[in-house]
């Protein structure tokens, strides 16, 4: 970039007044956003939603919210409940989204409605823990369930799940590097291939359901152990499963007509996940009691076996494209949440950079994916997904109020999509009940460290953002010039289309 189109864009700069950098009537676009118009139509925005969520978590844990509920009836109503507060907080987003045209979902909406503390605790918090356990988390299910097959009869060895997990990150933040398209296009293409298996599974359940497979419906309600610590516990696992409601919300730039696209890719995506959730545990109760589903050690695959033998290996295939489709998929939207912190100083500024040759937040995501593979190096998944729901609750609460505190402080903002009250009211109350349960009901030391870890941000932001002190720059600058020349990355330049 020569000396008079970097004292252009000063110039450009300094002339903007403070209320577009947050909103414009049109979203404002970037070289990333250029090359990202791809997303034209809702069904992509579908493929998003729907491949996203749907991962690992209907088809090895539905027998968490079994283990907290007891009984087959509060079972499959936490599964719709769960639906309804998803699609709930996906609306508040919605709202959120289309009212400051940002990419990095939280992040922009706390930094507007908070300040830059609340917004720096989110972007720490989700570089360093949330976004890269949950992106190990995934890569570790999609590999005992790859390398299943090879090992009959007894569990795969810990160093071969390890390996392949982390070859499956490399392998994502790979493409995901390369082309915005072609990340897309392995997502729309693995969506396909997860909504097989949920059709097989589904499909299967009905005709066994048509057979007269009704028995272990009878008396749904008996034996239910209901509490407001057993529900909530419930909704923490059942929640699990549907994360990845907002994921359209991290690429709201790279949206065409973000107004319009993203409402609607939420109220479609969102109930039809819901829709196949319940009918996927519905299927499972058709050949399962809940003491046999309690014992399974992946209820998918203990259904293939009862159902779709001797076909069931397909069961293990497909449900490793769905856990490859949820991490692409994770990765891809989670990569524009650096970029964006990058981009506003709360992070390295090599990580706002965009690549010469793809346009992509190619150190953004290489960033992520180091990360997510230290995370998989101890390897333990049920403490991993503790820390990541405690911790990505706390947030979702706060983005949702962060919403209702603007509605009363920054009535000048153009809102395409204006949500009843109620709706982000009752997803704050219950945030605030997701983060209190376990606490209450299973107190432990891990909650804790936790929140410790979330406020340790503090230290670095009033060091490195607040004061700017000068070495760490002088440390940092070399690093980003070699890092440059290595990667073939540039700053983003905002044009206005």
């Amino acid at each position: 970039m020569g000396e008079e189109s970097l004292r252009k864009r000063k110039r450009e700069d300094n002339g903007k007044e403070d209320g577009q950098s947050i909103q414009s009537h049109e979203p404002q676009a970037t070289n990333l956003q250029k090359q990202a118009k791809l997303l034209l139509f809702p069904l992509d925005g579908i493929c998003m939603i729907v491949g996203t969520i749907i991962g690992s978590g209907i088809f090895v844990s539905p027998k968490s919210v079994l283990a907290n509920v007891g009984a087959v009836g509060p079972c499959l109503t936490i599964w719709a409940a769960c639906g309804i507060l998803a699609t709930l907080g996906a609306l508040c987003f919605a709202e959120l989204g289309t009212m400051i045209t940002k990419s990095g979902a939280e992040y922009p909406y706390l930094m507007e409605a908070f300040g830059p503390i609340p917004a720096f605790l989110f972007s720490w918090t989700s570089l360093l823990v949330t976004k890269p356990s949950s992106f190990a988390i995934i890569c570790l299910s999609f590999a005992e369930y790859a390398s299943a097959p090879f090992y009959p009869g007894c569990d795969p060895p810990q160093v071969v799940i390890k390996c392949l997990a982390a070859a499956a990150i490399v392998i994502i933040t790979t493409v995901n590097s390369l082309s915005v398209k072609l990340g897309s296009y392995l997502q729309n293409f693995l969506t396909a291939a997860k909504m097989i298996i949920v059709t097989i599974i589904i499909v299967s359940g009905i005709v066994l359901l048509a057979q007269g497979k009704t028995e272990n419906f009878k008396d749904s309600f008996k034996d239910s152990k209901i509490s407001v610590s057993s529900i909530s516990l419930a909704f923490y696992n059942g929640l699990w499963a549907y994360d990845g409601w907002n994921q359209l919300n991290y690429i709201t730039e790279e949206l065409k007509n973000p107004y319009r696209n993203l409402p609607l890719s939420i109220i479609i995506g969102i109930p039809l996940v819901t829709v196949c959730y319940v009918l996927i545990n519905i299927s499972y109760f058709t050949v399962m009691t809940s003491t046999e589903l309690l014992q399974s050690q992946a209820v998918a695959v203990t259904f293939g076996d009862r159902v779709l033998y001797p076909a069931s290996w397909i069961v293990p295939l497909f449900v490793a494209f769905s856990t490859i489709g949820s991490a692409n998929g994770t990765c891809f939207t989670a990569g524009r949440l650096v970029y964006v912190a990058g981009r506003e100083g709360h992070m390295l500024k090599v990580l706002s950079y965009i690549s010469v040759k793809h346009l992509t937040p190619a150190p953004a995501i290489i960033f992520y994916g180091a990360i997510a593979i230290i995370y998989i190096i101890p390897g333990d998944i049920d403490t991993l997904i503790n820390y990541f729901s405690f911790a990505v609750w706390i947030f979702y609460g706060l983005t949702v109020l962060a919403l209702i505190v603007m509605r009363f402080t920054r009535k000048e903002l153009r809102r395409p999509i204006r949500i009843p009250i109620i709706i982000p009211v009752i997803v704050t109350l219950v945030s605030i009940l997701l983060v209190l349960a376990p606490i209450i009901s299973a107190p432990e030391l891990a909650y804790l460290y936790c929140v410790l870890f979330i406020l340790s941000g503090l230290i670095f932001y009033v060091l490195f953002v607040h004061f700017k002190f000068n070495w760490p720059q002088k440390i940092s600058k070399p690093i980003t010039m070699h890092l440059q020349m290595l990667l073939e990355v540039v700053p983003a330049e905002e044009v206005t289309e």
